[in-house]
């Protein structure tokens, strides 16, 4: 018996390869079998995808808690293709770069939609320089922050970009303003089948703080956290609360604030970490993070973390001169540390990280 779940649109194509289902489920088993390390992942999805089965399993990242396995409903995820194809005006024939891990929703959701939509999907080795060997112009693609920052010089070659997975550094969205394509920031997880809020980043210069706009059929409220409680009934059959704390414009845009699980109680003050850091980001140009660790007098000090060795201490009295953060926002200790640890799809792993220098 066949179900949508094994129908491939006849425009789709893969790698320039037009395929129904069954030369589809081939090329995943020859992925599988024979293909680089980074395809497995790829063959692996394809037959999870094709076959009978209304539901398929996708693991979490780890970045915002420990990894865990989701199931989702391959309607949901359907829908959410389809809501992005309105959002961003996608056509079956439009030409689509995959450079991102198969193993995570984000790269997962680059397939469906292609084979849902009819796209012609061309996939590279999602390393962090991902258009290195890219020749080809496409309508579509998708990034992390870093592969942005290292794709600058090429990226006018995918006319409309989204990049998630990570907070986007303050210098990162100063040098994508001039750029001719548009570049737009996600916001979403695997229990929301990828994003369910966008935000234009590019050609932006005067609002670069505007609020996340929700995709259709979606509804947002906050709970008594002040965290985003989501409720998607075409993405999930269960409201989803989360621990992102958000300031609710209207019943359509949000501005996300932090974690409230990294929320740092310092001497009876609440700090908000990514607000700190994005004023942090103006006078450090390497990747860094702060985080509350135990102190005697305060319960928790603020510490400023640097990937590198590069950054003096002398930054810290700059910026108790500088204005730009409050006093109690001023980190007390910084800590140079070579090399961030990350997750398996590229993102900051703040608590391994941490493990660096305890261990």
């Amino acid at each position: 018996m066949t179900t949508k779940y094994t129908e491939v649109h006849p425009r789709f194509k893969i790698n320039g390869i037009s395929c129904n289902a069954a030369e589809l489920r081939e090329i995943g088993y020859c992925l599988i079998k024979e293909g680089e390390a980074f395809e497995i992942p790829f063959g692996d999805f394809l037959l999870d995808w094709l076959n009978d089965k209304p539901t398929i399993s996708v693991k979490t990242s780890g970045s915002t808690g420990k990894p865990k396995t989701v199931i989702l409903q391959k309607d949901h995820m359907i829908n959410s293709a389809l809501a992005t194809a309105e959002f961003f005006n996608l056509e079956e024939g439009d030409t689509v770069l995959h450079c991102l891990p198969a193993s995570y929703i984000a790269g997962k959701m680059m397939l469906v939609r292609a084979i849902v939509l009819g796209l012609r999907l061309d996939y590279v080795e999602p390393t962090s320089t991902p258009l290195v060997s890219v020749t080809k112009s496409y309508k579509f693609g998708a990034m992390v922050p870093l592969q942005l920052e290292n794709s600058l010089d090429k990226i006018e070659q995918i006319n409309t970009l989204i990049v998630g997975g990570a907070p986007i550094s303050e210098q990162l969205k100063d040098k994508i303003q001039l750029l001719n394509n548009e570049i737009y920031e996600t916001y979403g997880m695997t229990e929301t089948v990828s994003h369910i809020a966008i935000r234009k980043l590019s050609q932006n210069r005067n609002n670069k703080e505007h609020d996340f706009v929700l995709l259709p059929n979606i509804s947002i409220q906050s709970d008594d956290r002040g965290c985003l409680v989501i409720d998607a009934p075409m993405l999930s059959e269960e409201t989803i609360v989360t621990n992102d704390l958000v300031q609710i414009s209207n019943e359509k845009e949000f501005k996300w604030l932090g974690r409230y699980d990294n929320i740092i109680n310092s001497g009876g003050v609440k700090l908000i970490p990514e607000e700190i850091e994005s004023k942090l980001a103006s006078y450090i140009s390497s990747r860094f993070f702060v985080k509350g660790m135990p102190d005697d007098a305060l319960g928790e000090k603020l510490v400023l973390f640097v990937e590198g060795n590069g950054i003096d201490k002398s930054i810290l009295e700059d910026l108790k001169s500088s204005g730009t953060l409050e006093n109690f926002e001023i980190p007390k200790e910084l800590v140079n540390i070579p090399k961030f640890a990350e997750t398996g799809n590229g993102k900051l792993d703040r608590k391994k990280t941490l493990k660096l220098i305890t261990t």
